[in-house]
């Protein structure tokens, strides 16, 4: 049977009395004493082995839990007959107390300023490929009109078909989908005044104003975005963008240009869709829950149009295009070395291209609130 641990103060310190059985068989009972023992203890352990003989898995227990309480191993001492091994679990200890304090330097005001430096520079660095990469785009587009053969139809077809046509369905349902739950969440909303009639003033600036054109840019960023950063990656990965430098091909002009192009003309015709979806689904839902009859849903909805209500969410979307085919062709162009690098720079593209289009559009709301558009 264990014996019980005894610790008991001695001067500035303690004196830890280990006695009884301390073999393998009674880890489980070695474990519920050190558990037992006080969480920190300062100043000195004296461990008395005198009463005991102990294996070494008890020992190494023993050792890392009185570590763990505060000294530091050099304030830990020995006494009695201690087990022949305690030496290179003391010297393990050791190890490991300073591989700790490697991991886990303490912070200093140096190294604060010194992490504020590197973060400093690094932004700065990032900035400094935006500005260049905007300006080798901005130096192919001004190319188009001395030279319009550098604008590649073929390529702006595809990049309008596979990020304008194929969207078209995904686009056309979220936006149908949302506007029957805004219309539904207001009509409960509003019922309980007596105003049912402003679900459509509801549903028609909220569609027109933000949501439109907000819902398309966001999962036209999931979608073609990701793809435009994949697919630029891979060619990277491939070194496909190595052989068309070697054939006097510029990358930009090849792979960057048309697909931006095709972005800045397919997100306003996906945004009118968008608009045209949600209308008609805000339409749905007030003639089957509100009983309000189409003709009087349209005529209520032409009374809250104003005159810049449905150009204030289509001026955004050529802004949310440029960013979004910005965003997810620079990321591509990044990409390093590895599938990994791939992976990681694709997801940076789709959650930077989302929160540039969120931060414009807030940017958008303050301006127009300024200017009364």
């Amino acid at each position: 049977m264990t014996a019980p641990l005894v610790l008991e103060p001695q001067g500035d310190g303690w004196r830890l009395q280990v006695s009884g059985d301390w073999s393998l068989a009674e880890i489980p009972q070695i474990e519920t004493q050190l558990e037992a023992l006080p969480a920190r203890l300062s100043g000195t352990v004296l461990c008395d082995w005198n009463a005991t003989s102990a294996g070494i898995g008890p020992a190494w227990a023993l050792l890392r839990r009185v570590a763990d309480a505060g000294p530091a191993p050099a304030a830990i001492h020995h006494t009695g007959n201690p087990p022949h091994f305690l030496e290179l679990l003391q010297r393990l200890q050791l190890e490991r107390h300073a591989a700790y304090e490697a991991l886990a330097p303490p912070a200093t005001i140096e190294g604060e300023v010194g992490k504020l430096g590197r973060w400093a520079v690094l932004q700065a660095l990032h900035a400094r490929g935006v500005v260049d990469f905007l300006g080798r785009i901005a130096a192919v587009v001004s190319q188009f009109f001395h030279r319009p053969r550098a604008l590649r139809i073929s390529s702006l077809v595809r990049h309008i078909y596979e990020t304008g046509i194929t969207a078209i369905p995904i686009v056309s349902l979220i936006a149908f989908l949302i506007s029957v739950i805004v219309a539904y969440l207001g009509a409960q909303q509003l019922s309980r005044f007596g105003a049912d009639i402003f679900v459509v003033d509801l549903v028609t600036i909220a569609v027109l104003r933000e949501m439109g054109v907000l819902l398309t840019a966001i999962i036209v960023a999931g979608r073609s975005g990701s793809a435009f950063a994949a697919e630029i990656g891979v060619m990277q990965l491939n070194e496909e963008t190595d052989a068309l430098r070697a054939m006097g091909m510029n990358p930009i002009e090849v792979l960057v240009v048309p697909r931006v192009l095709a972005l800045i003309i397919v997100l306003p015709l996906l945004t009118v869709i968008a608009d045209a979806m949600g209308l008609a689904g805000g339409g749905l839902l007030s003639l089957i829950n509100l009983h309000i009859p189409l003709p009087q849903f349209t005529a209520r909805m032409r009374e809250s149009l104003g005159p810049t209500t449905f150009w204030s969410g289509l001026i955004k979307a050529p802004v949310f295009a440029v960013l979004i085919a910005m965003v997810g062709t620079y990321r591509g162009m990044q990409v390093r070395d590895s599938a990994r690098e791939l992976g990681r720079l694709t997801t940076v593209a789709v959650v930077q291209s989302i929160f540039m289009v969120i931060l414009a559009d807030a940017l958008f709301a303050v301006l127009f609130v300024q200017i009364g558009f």
